[in-house]
């Protein structure tokens, strides 16, 4: 029997299971396909205060993300790192110079000298600091600090710690139906590839993110309306940004990031209503075409074309607000906690950023429905895993040089990457390896189906794959880089 069973493992499932485990709480937590395989795995992989939050009035949240982000900095120095975004200001702009300064004078007030403060630039340090910009009518610019990390790594750092502090982790692997176990809880029977087992918990919790289970009646899972995201990945001296911009699109006037990500600029994001499924919503031809004349207009020597774009990936963001609006950006990203009928805790909203804080207030509301009074959370002081890694990657290219061969030529992950995912991280197939825990599917036009074939040679021995499995792996593989990169039409 265990105390808390937790469903879903993205971000929030997976800080709800450390937070969980690190009280001494009996857990499971329990992943249909892999750690960050969703929206946590297909953000702007940004923890940031929240600045373009000011203009909507939610105070409140970006104090939360703050905070959250100085905390991130601290218990995750090896995966949230310090990043300076360059604001540019030009004639006519919507958020105009007077107006920058007020917001930014805020967000330096509400950090508390917890970090860097901005400072202002005039037209001619704006083009010191981002030569590539457009010139014409600018006429001012600013600096300000937030942070940037791996997503995908984010959340297995918290899945990792969970185990170690004693949490039952299980990816590829599904609740198919849950019901009331008389007065002691919650029954629910987990299926894993051909095998079914039956799992007790006192408490449920619903961490699905965009899928609202309804567990209380005959398992139906209901889409929660969301907010489509869209990114590209474009080569970075195409671009020529030497830091992290925030835009505004001349399209539509949103908030957009132009960010470093080794030798790529990452573009993005769209914020726009989608009844596209969370398993295969993907970029538009839309979608593309906006960011490229978006950022086509901040760097007209970059002439970015469809051609320029090496991978184009998206997202669904649950938002947790019912009220209805023409425009998903004025929706507060904050999130609800509510208890359903058969007792299980929905947690939707929210952002990577404020994951943690968000745990921490599910783990309290379980720890109240165990009949126990809420203990402090320790996630804000205790270091996150991970920070090892590099030594063991080292460790087992030393024990032997055919794992220090790199997989594709100019990029930097190896076979004994590939070797420690699967025996310190729970990496089970092809996508787990090459889309999270590398970053080859994003970095490459193939989005990593070269060396796919070496990679499935490299892990089949540590996995039990023959060759019948191998092919099958290499077949799955294709069909989720289909699905996750293909560009629509329209």
């Amino acid at each position: 029997m265990f105390d808390l069973l937790v469903i879903g493992g993205g971000i929030t499932g997976c800080g709800v299971a450390r937070d969980a485990a690190m009280r001494g709480l009996r857990v499971i937590l329990v992943e249909r396909d892999d750690f960050a395989s969703g929206t946590s795995g297909r953000s702007s992989r940004l923890v940031h205060g929240g600045i373009r939050y000011l203009e909507h009035g939610q105070l409140h949240l970006v104090h939360e993300s703050i905070r959250e982000r100085q905390t991130l900095l601290r218990i995750a120095p090896h995966l949230v790192k310090p990043l300076a975004f360059t604001w540019p200001i030009y004639e006519g702009a919507r958020v105009g110079k007077l107006k920058l300064r007020a917001g930014l004078f805020v967000y330096d007030l509400m950090a508390a000298g917890r970090s860097r403060g901005h400072f202002s630039l005039d037209a001619a340090s704006t083009l010191e600091q981002e030569p590539s910009l457009r010139p014409e009518r600018l006429k001012a610019g600013a600096v300000y600090y937030d942070a940037a990390t791996d997503d995908a790594r984010l959340t297995l750092a918290n899945a990792l710690a969970a185990r170690h502090h004693g949490a039952v982790i299980v990816n590829h692997a599904s609740v198919k139906s849950m019901s009331r176990d008389g007065f002691a809880g919650i029954r629910a029977t987990v299926v894993r590839e051909s095998s079914s087992e039956e799992v007790r918990a006192r408490v449920a919790v619903n961490a699905t993110g965009i899928w609202q289970n309804d567990f209380s009646s005959d398992t139906r899972a209901d889409r929660l309306r969301g907010s489509k995201g869209t990114h590209i990945a474009v080569p970075r001296e195409r671009v020529g940004n030497r830091e992290a911009l925030t835009l505004i699109s001349p399209v539509d006037g949103r908030v957009m990031f132009c960010l470093p990500a080794g030798a790529h600029t990452i573009i993005g994001t769209t914020d726009t209503w989608t009844t596209e499924s969370p398993e295969d919503v993907r970029a538009s031809e839309g979608d593309v075409r906006y960011l490229l004349r978006s950022a086509n207009h901040y760097f007209p020597s970059a002439g970015l074309s469809d051609s320029d774009v090496v991978s184009a990936w998206a997202g669904i963001r649950p938002l947790a607000s019912g009220r209805k609006s023409a425009n998903p950006t004025s929706i507060s990203r904050e999130h609800s906690i509510s208890v359903d009928d058969l007792g299980v805790i929905n947690v939707t909203g929210g952002k990577l950023t404020t994951y943690r804080s968000m745990a921490e207030e599910v783990v309290n509301t379980a720890e109240k429905a165990l009949d126990r009074k809420p203990r402090r959370s320790p996630t804000d002081w205790v270091l996150l895993p991970g920070g090892e890694r590099e030594v063991g990657v080292t460790k087992l290219q030393n024990g032997n040089p055919d794992l220090a061969a790199l997989l594709i030529p100019g990029f930097p992950y190896t076979g004994a990457d590939l070797v420690y995912a699967v025996k310190e991280e729970m990496a089970a197939t092809l996508s787990d390896l090459l889309i999270r825990r590398t970053h080859l599917a994003f970095e490459t036009r193939d989005h990593g189906i070269e060396a796919s074939a070496r990679a499935a040679e490299i892990v089949a021995p540590l996995l039990g794959w023959g060759e019948d499995v191998k092919r099958a792996r290499l077949r799955a593989y294709r069909s989720d880089v289909e699905r996750m990169f293909t560009i629509l039409p329209g």
